[in-house]
């Protein structure tokens, strides 16, 4: 049998030492590093820069309940107030269905591009399992969403009205002090929110669509009588016809209730948010307003009262928060609550007898 020599071709030389499949260094590359915590000064100055994600985080502060978040909140939120009440504030609301997050989009389009800086802050519905948004209007606004000039900010219901409230006011600081100077709040369309909103924005939209029964008796007058401007929405197609007898419908109505303070006279316009038509007339009615209100005083006074309001709000809201919170209260409140279940005590008389507790450790 022959041998193999050492010069063989058949020998197989060993070669270079191939590098590992996977970098051992992986580990450490993709190891979450610790992020530094943000001080006053970094808000502050990013807010001021137009940096979305510092704003983005300052709101999240804003909407947090840790004790240590909601100081440095307040702290961030009046170093912010200088630079704050520059932007036209509009509150948007309409009954469900009426496609507000779509007229939204094709309104806010029309903004951002005649070079305005938007911000949406939307009060999204939340569910009563996990406390999140249902909705979640970000991701319904598709192209303003991307929007360079656009900032949208949904923001879960969960929890009392007037905490949800504050909040989205302190967010319109915020967002007024990062530069955008046009804020659209919407509502959920339910509930008592629109009195809210109404009592923190300059102009207050109602949207409606017809088809949806009795016109004039779809909503309540209280909405129609705050109202700077009605809005038909969804006036295409075969709905065209129907939105025109809407229009004459509600504009009627719109002409029973009282001259406002404001002297403005409110009007019924129809819209397609989705062929974009009808849209310029909604900036004009907007910019007929603010120059009526602007020149007669209202727009000024009508600010100063509504930070007025919102002291006392704020008040009720730190008085509720300081009760629940107190060690106290804590302790005995679930007593209380068996108590008045079993029918031991009437809701009355643990109420009363719980704050004499609280104001007794006062």
């Amino acid at each position: 049998m022959n041998t193999l020599v050492e010069d063989s071709a058949l020998v197989v030389n060993s070669g270079i030492e191939q590098p590992p499949m996977i970098n051992p260094n992986a580990a450490a590359l993709f190891r979450k590093q610790p992020q530094r915590r943000l001080q006053l000064s970094d808000y502050v100055v990013g807010i001021r820069a137009g940096n979305v994600t510092i704003l983005s985080k300052a709101i999240t502060l804003i909407e947090s309940r840790l004790p240590e978040h909601q100081a440095l909140a307040q702290q961030v939120v009046e170093a912010c107030r200088p630079y704050a009440d520059n932007s036209i504030r509009i509150g948007i609301t309409g009954v469900p269905g009426a496609g507000k997050s779509t007229f939204i989009e094709a309104y806010g389009k029309i903004l951002t591009a005649q070079g305005h800086k938007l911000a949406v802050l939307a009060i999204d519905p939340s569910s009563e399992r996990t406390k999140g948004s249902i909705l979640g209007d970000k991701t319904r606004m598709e192209e303003l969403s991307v929007d360079p000039r656009a900032f949208i900010r949904p923001s879960p219901s969960a929890g009392s009205l007037g905490g949800v409230a504050r909040k989205t006011r302190e967010s319109i600081v915020l967002c007024e002090a990062a530069g955008f100077d046009t804020i659209i709040i919407e509502t959920v369309g339910v509930g008592q929110s629109e009195t809210a909103v109404h009592s923190m924005t300059d102009f207050f939209l109602l949207l409606m669509i017809s088809g949806a029964g009795d016109e004039l008796q779809g909503i309540k007058r209280g909405i129609m009588e705050m109202s700077d401007l009605l809005v038909i929405n969804k006036s295409d197609g075969s709905n065209v016809d129907k939105a025109t007898v809407a229009q004459a419908q509600y504009q009627s109505a719109l002409r029973l209730f009282p001259t406002p303070e404001s002297k403005w006279e409110a009007k019924a316009l129809t819209v397609s948010s989705i062929e974009k038509t009808g849209l310029s007339d909604i900036q004009t009615q907007i910019d007929a307003y603010l120059t009526l209100t602007k020149t007669n005083g209202y727009f000024e006074r009508r600010r100063r009262e509504q930070a007025r309001y919102w002291m006392t709000e704020t008040i009720e809201e730190a008085l509720k928060d300081g009760f629940y919170q107190n060690a106290d209260i804590a302790a005995k409140l679930s007593d209380y609550e068996q108590q008045v279940l079993c029918g031991e005590k009437s809701s009355f008389t643990a109420a009363k007898e719980l704050l004499e507790l609280y104001y007794q450790r006062q």
